[in-house]
């Protein structure tokens, strides 16, 4: 009987095991078409080594995550037929289904990845990356989702180590982006914690100097301490998650598929990230009226409140300035929570320098969330265009459009009367440019905000 010597998660990426997955993994991405397979057959003898580097190393290494071993088995599987059936366009369907890591929601359990696959918000071709990861489920996380919050399918998530496709800004682990040759029931998705804790750090840290805030006592911690930020991303990613599956929603579901003005995702995401807000103020409220908070309860409140700094910066300093400026959907639900608060007079811009009145920005906050939440419930009783329609008078009452915009100035009856496509081609790519106060932002920050493509909890 052959004895297996655990390996501490500290000392995964130095295993030669490991090292010889990513090095193979590496190595075979630069011989893939974008559909993931291998077109010249001059490359066939080179990938079948590399295969056989890849299943020989993974084999090497499965016996550290007995947790995922059917999922290990089947991927090595999954491999040796994409070879042996030539390196067409690759499918893994069999060992994605068996890779079921909302199963083991574990703090500090360790997953090894390997598939062809995309990565969000980095390479689009299907390619084979190889990565190694660590769950992040802290005692509160675990208590939050067993109650309140459930959301069976949030997996939150840190890097251990990575081939070049997650040396981006990609901050998820899916499963739709893996090649397979049909589209299974979706049973988890995962979010780096580390990485999103780690570019706010970073680009908060800036942000408090470019514009001379006074960063609030308890918000400043999370400049110090990347595991309580690790921590509190976790919170508002469990509670954004589950939001896009609740509430009064628009018939058809917000799937990034669809083809419809990007302004709506904005109010989606957005939605979602109020929610986050709206709850963590709930939470905070519920326990400061209690006679005697247990330290467990006083705990969740301290996160709770940090939720709400994070989401507030998160979305006011990094998200308007980050990406290009074509149907950035995010940008402009940042532009947005900006101009909100300041039109309610709860964020100032005076002397060049920002301030917030703290006490009255959680009213200001639940307020475009009603808002939001007031247009979705409209929304069953309208045809989708109307809804489209009302869902711009929205953004527009707050975020000034392009002053070419065909939307601003009111479409033509052709438009009008025609199908949703003629709606969504009237966007103009930038539909709502930047702010002179994000004009000088993004020219302060770009630097910082590039910076952080590819980081990860170690370099916060």
């Amino acid at each position: 009987m052959t004895t297996v010597t655990q390996v501490p998660v500290s000392e995964l990426t130095r295993h030669p095991a490991w090292l010889r997955i990513k090095t193979a993994a590496t190595d075979l991405q630069p011989l893939q078409a974008a559909n993931g397979s291998i077109e010249d057959a001059a490359h066939h003898e080179r990938a079948r080594a590399l295969v056989s580097e890849l299943i020989e190393g993974i084999a090497a290494l499965a016996p550290q995550f007995s947790h995922d071993a059917a999922y290990l088995e089947a991927v090595q599987d999954d491999f040796r037929r994409w070879a042996d059936s030539g390196f067409g366009e690759p499918d893994f369907y069999d060992s994605l289904i068996q890779f079921q890591p909302q199963q083991h929601r574990v703090d500090g359990l360790a997953h090894l990845v390997v598939f062809p696959m995309y990565t969000q918000n980095g390479s689009r071709n299907r390619l084979v990356e190889a990565v190694l990861v660590q769950v992040i489920w802290p005692d509160f996380v675990a208590e939050l989702e067993a109650t309140d919050y459930s959301n069976k399918l949030f997996v939150p998530i840190r890097f251990l180590d990575f081939t070049a496709g997650y040396d981006t800004n990609s901050a998820v682990l899916f499963p739709e982006t893996v090649a397979m040759r049909q589209i299974p029931t979706f049973t988890w998705g995962a979010i780096f914690a580390d990485r999103e804790a780690a570019r706010f750090r970073r680009v908060l840290g800036a942000a408090v100097e470019v514009t001379k805030l006074d960063l609030p006592p308890e918000a400043a911690e999370l400049l110090d301490d990347q595991q309580l930020a690790e921590e509190t991303f976790v919170m508002w990613d469990l509670i954004h998650d589950r939001t896009h599956m609740r509430g009064d929603l628009p018939f058809d579901p917000f799937m990034i598929k669809q083809r419809m003005p990007f302004f709506l995702y904005s109010l989606e995401e957005l939605r979602c990230d109020l929610t986050a807000f709206r709850e963590s103020v709930a939470i905070d409220r519920r326990i400061a009226a209690l006679a005697e908070p247990t330290a467990e309860d006083l705990e969740l409140a301290h996160h709770a409140r940090l939720v709400q700094y994070c989401v507030i910066f998160d979305r006011i300093f990094r998200f308007p300035i980050t990406g290009t400026r074509v149907r950035n959907y995010d940008g402009l639900g940042g532009q947005l929570l900006f101009a909100w608060l300041h039109r309610h007079g709860v964020l100032h811009w005076t002397d060049t320098q920002l301030a917030f009145d703290w006490n009255e920005v959680p009213a200001a906050v639940i307020a475009l969330s009603d808002a939001i939440d007031r247009l979705y419930w409209e929304s069953i009783d309208r045809p989708k265009v109307a809804h489209w329609l009302a869902a711009y008078d929205l953004v527009r009452s707050v975020v000034t459009p392009h002053p070419a915009s065909q939307w601003a100035r009111g479409l033509p009856d052709d438009v009008l009367a025609g199908a949703p496509k003629g709606y969504t081609d009237a966007v103009l790519d930038d539909e709502f440019p930047l702010s002179m106060f994000f004009e000088a932002l993004d020219k302060k920050m770009h630097g910082v905000i590039s910076s952080t493509a590819g980081i990860t909890g170690r370099d916060g």
